[in-house]
């Protein structure tokens, strides 16, 4: 396979991957901005913060949230990381 035709499909897998964890991204986004009166783009860079701090898939995390949604609260750690987050967005 040529490098051209290596580099097409992988960004090929990239794509399904990206396709198929986008919509509990946007779900956690979804739980972010209701609970903690976020904007879209502050839920994102809080998804963010908490996935760079714990050295966590981006989609693990919004799994954990959405998940947390099930039993009508935010467990304490992730609650934490989260506030944390915020926190970091607002000295900012």
């Amino acid at each position: 396979m040529s490098g051209d035709a290596q580099d097409e499909s992988a960004e090929l897998e990239q794509l399904r991957k990206a396709m198929k964890t986008r919509p509990i991204i946007d779900k956690a986004m979804g739980v972010l901005m209701a609970a903690y009166s976020l904007a879209s783009d502050d839920a994102w860079k809080t998804l963010v913060n908490v996935s760079q701090k714990t050295n966590t898939k981006l989609h693990t995390v919004a799994e954990e949230i959405v998940a947390t949604t099930q039993e009508d609260v935010v467990d304490g750690r992730l609650r934490r990381l989260i506030e944390a987050a915020m926190s970091d967005l607002k000295s900012k």
